[in-house]
């Protein structure tokens, strides 16, 4: 008798675990994935507009030559994978990676798989990000329908709160990018007031003078400049890298094997896996620069190389500045150097920091432009906005930004909270929210898992850095 039940129990349990999936993916299905039929419309639409904008011409009566003067101006907005590749290695090679010995000494050897698994998640995100803005026809063939981050929160929450969700998205997108070029303000003005202290500079003085040497970003036209200008930055941060790395070698004999524990405050946990996976940040550009490279199908090979690069960079840098320095490590890793090295080191990372402010600056102000004033406007196509309309808004941009990096108090702490809300809902929770639901169909159940996993790591770590930021902040009002 038990014989008998035995196979009938498993059968059942069986079918009950297979009759609670289909139930959960007809729920996931009916109210939060992506109709597949809508989808498939979409793609449709973006055909037909693309053939009507393809056989239209400008007038019968122009000549090849107008043509060809088009297309080689459509052609210079375009850029290369290995400029896309830059713009993402200034993103994720950021001037807080000075901070992140500092940040491994608080987690132990944790923070080190930190550093490992923060690269292999953020290179995911990117890319299922990226997915999100391709449907297949009928035929099979992938057809980029969509173009902005907005675009793919529109496709997904269209039954929920239509046009919201775009516009969410471009809200907490701006925020961001406003608020990162502040802290490169910021920065850029401490470090000229130290670099510099024969001159006595005072600090808004430095500030002023740091708005003026950036006032020729609102003349930036297109992605190939700040390309430019982001091989420069990469540039100037690996000579930092390489000459902190270079010390340490050379103090190689006094290295302390003591720096790194098994033991693990949480506090210090929860400070380092911010910063680590802050630092890997770049999807709130991904749309952007994917839309302007020249051969999109690199991108996942571009998205993998960088971040191969940044995860092993920012391993041994971490790595050697502990075993020199140990528990006497600080919060910014060049404070440890000496004073003639520091000059030199800080000298550098001024020059970072200005070059750095380009590409959220263009991107904040491309965001405006072609999101809110002009949102039939493609990314990389040319505006139709009189020109002096986009010099009054980059002007505007870039006064905002610097009249709230003189003004703001505890901007520091600010930074902290607007980055533990936008950060991890840009970098993690969003990529695998809408992945989830634009991909469901396509997705395996591993894949589905991923996504899942991931989006719990970014509910967590957007939650445990709020709370910390307003601890923090409240600790700060109180002392003053």
């Amino acid at each position: 008798m038990l014989l008998l039940l035995g196979p009938v129990q498993t059968v059942s349990g069986m079918s009950l675990v297979e009759r609670v999936r289909a139930q959960a993916g007809l729920l996931w299905t009916a109210h939060f994935s992506s109709d597949r039929e809508e989808n498939l419309g979409l793609v449709q639409r973006d055909d037909l507009s693309r053939t009507y904008r393809e056989n239209i011409s400008p007038s019968s009566s122009q000549s090849e030559n107008t043509n060809d003067e088009g297309e080689t101006q459509r052609t210079q907005l375009r850029i290369t994978t290995w400029e896309a590749g830059w713009n993402v290695t200034n993103a994720i090679q950021g001037i807080f990676v000075l901070g992140l010995p500092y940040a491994v000494l608080q987690s132990g050897y944790t923070g080190l798989l930190l550093l490992v698994l923060s690269a292999l998640l953020c290179c995911y995100t990117g890319k299922i990000l990226i997915s999100c803005l391709y449907e297949e026809d009928e035929n099979g063939q992938s057809r980029r329908v969509r173009h902005t981050y907005a675009d793919i929160a529109d496709g997904c929450w269209s039954h929920l709160c239509p046009w919201l969700g775009g516009k969410l998205v471009n809200v907490t997108q701006v925020v961001e990018l406003m608020m990162t070029c502040i802290l490169y303000l910021v920065v850029s003005s401490n470090l000229m007031c130290h670099s510099f202290p024969f001159l006595c500079l005072s600090p808004v003085t430095c500030s002023a003078l740091t708005f003026l040497i950036l006032m020729p970003c609102m003349l930036i036209r297109d992605l190939k400049v700040v390309s430019r200008l982001s091989f420069l930055c990469s540039l100037a941060h690996f000579l930092i890298t390489f000459v902190v790395i270079g010390y340490c070698l050379r103090q190689a004999p006094l290295w302390a094997y003591r720096g790194l524990r098994l033991a693990v405050d949480f506090d210090g946990f929860l400070v380092a896996t911010g910063v680590i996976i802050f630092s890997y940040t770049s999807q709130i550009f991904l749309p952007t620069l994917e839309g302007c490279m020249v051969d999109r199908g690199q991108f996942g090979g571009m998205m993998d190389w960088t971040h191969v690069l940044a995860c092993v960079l920012k391993t041994a840098f971490s790595m050697l500045a502990l075993l020199t320095w140990g528990d006497d490590t600080k919060e910014v890793v060049s404070d440890n150097l000496p004073p003639a090295l520091r000059m030199m080191v800080n000298l550098c990372l001024l020059a970072k920091a200005l070059l750095s402010y380009p590409l959220p600056f263009f991107s904040a102000a491309q965001l405006l432009q072609t999101g809110v004033l002009q949102p039939e406007a493609g990314q990389c196509e040319l505006s139709d906005m009189p020109e002096w309309h986009t010099l009054v808004l980059r002007a505007s941009l870039l006064l905002l930004s610097f009249v709230m990096a003189l003004y703001v108090p505890h901007f520091s702490l600010l930074m902290g909270l607007t980055g533990s809300v936008t950060g991890a809902v840009m970098t993690l929770l969003l990529p695998a929210l809408f992945h989830l639901q634009l991909k469901w169909r396509q997705l395996s159940a591993g894949g589905k898992l991923l996504d899942v996993v991931i989006l719990g790591l970014g509910c967590v770590c957007s939650l445990a850095g709020v709370i910390r930021s307003i601890r923090a902040m409240i600790h700060a009002f109180t002392d003053t």
